[in-house]
């Protein structure tokens, strides 16, 4: 099967806008729910009920053909299983030992830096294209803003806690390493097929991580409902939207669109907690959504060279128009 990106109208960013804020919306209602079972199963065990749930329903839902996996799609649906196995519970040992502003904001660093990389053209590649090179403009500009908004609406704590703030960052290197991954697993993988094979691997990986955290938190039965809602929302709905939103958006609008998790999480708080929100919180939040939209723009004036005629007339998975220099 030829696995070859083919490139995908850029209308389609509406789609994968539309994708990426589903996902962002079930993740955070998921961590609410997820927070309700800390105290009982600890950060390992919600994080191991997560695995579990998530690859039982993708499993049975996608019913993923390990047997048909060609090596160059095993290695990133490995890295995949992989990530996910080291993101959620590096994050959420980090929330318990620092605080979530904090673990947040340091773990927003890994988008974040995927949208300054993206922000950046190698000296070789670069040509005289004034309409990419403004975009890119842009979009390093609008990482950064988003980047300081992240930091206002979440007040980070200063933290001599050194386990808990390594913790967040390898969280943030595995986010970043989860957007390039998810990107390559779209392209090579058909459906979602990828993020099911990957969901099922990591939840073996968990499966003595999550003996021993529930032998040493006995669970409740109101604990395990919480954590396996947060599996659905947190796990299972995110990676097959974020995979989808890879194949239409670059990843560099993804690191900066990821700015509104932070967004949703305060509303959450808003309306189902009753924590209010301040200026400075309303500030933060319309400077998110004003950036999204700014990044979202086409860039003006940009053509297509020969490379991407060329990739339009391959099958396979359908991906942005300025993400096909990510494959070569």
């Amino acid at each position: 099967m030829n696995l070859a990106p083919r490139v995908l109208p850029l209308s389609g960013r509406l789609a994968g806008v539309g994708l990426m804020t589903g996902s962002a919306v079930s993740n955070q209602l998921g961590a609410a729910l997820a927070a309700l079972a800390f105290p009982v199963l600890g950060p390992a065990g919600v994080v191991a009920v997560r695995q579990w749930t998530a690859a039982a329903l993708l499993l049975t839902a996608v019913r993923p053909r390990y047997a048909s996996l060609t090596p160059a799609q095993w290695r990133p649906v490995l890295a995949l299983a992989l990530v996910f196995a080291t993101m959620n519970l590096s994050l959420y040992v980090a929330v318990d030992r620092i605080g979530l502003g904090l673990a947040v904001t340091l773990e927003f660093l890994g988008p974040l830096s995927i949208a300054l990389l993206a922000s950046r053209r190698p000296e070789q590649h670069r040509v005289e294209r004034p309409g990419v090179e403004r975009h890119r403009a842009r979009t390093l500009g609008c990482a950064l803003l988003a980047g300081a908004a992240v930091v206002v609406l979440a007040r980070p704590q200063p933290s001599t806690d050194y386990a808990g703030i390594a913790l967040a960052l390898l969280a943030a290197a595995c986010w970043a390493c989860y957007i390039r991954v998810n990107q390559v697993v779209g392209a090579r993988v058909p459906g979602a097929q990828g993020p099911a094979a990957a969901a099922g691997l990591s939840a073996l990986l968990y499966v003595p991580v999550g003996a021993w955290a529930l032998a040493v938190h006995p669970p409740t039965a109101a604990a395990l409902g919480h954590a396996a809602a947060a599996g659905l929302l947190c796990s299972a709905l995110p990676v097959v939207g974020d995979v989808l939103a890879l194949r239409r958006v670059p990843a560099g609008f993804f690191g900066v669109f990821m700015s509104v998790n932070p967004v949703f999480a305060a509303l959450a708080g808003l309306v189902v907690l009753g924590q209010p929100l301040g200026l400075a919180d309303w500030a933060a939040i319309t400077v998110i959504v004003a950036v999204n939209a700014v990044t979202a723009a086409r860039p003006a004036g940009t053509a297509r060279p020969a490379r991407l005629a060329a990739l339009a007339a391959e099958p396979g998975p359908p991906i942005a128009v300025d993400s096909v220099k990510d494959y070569r």
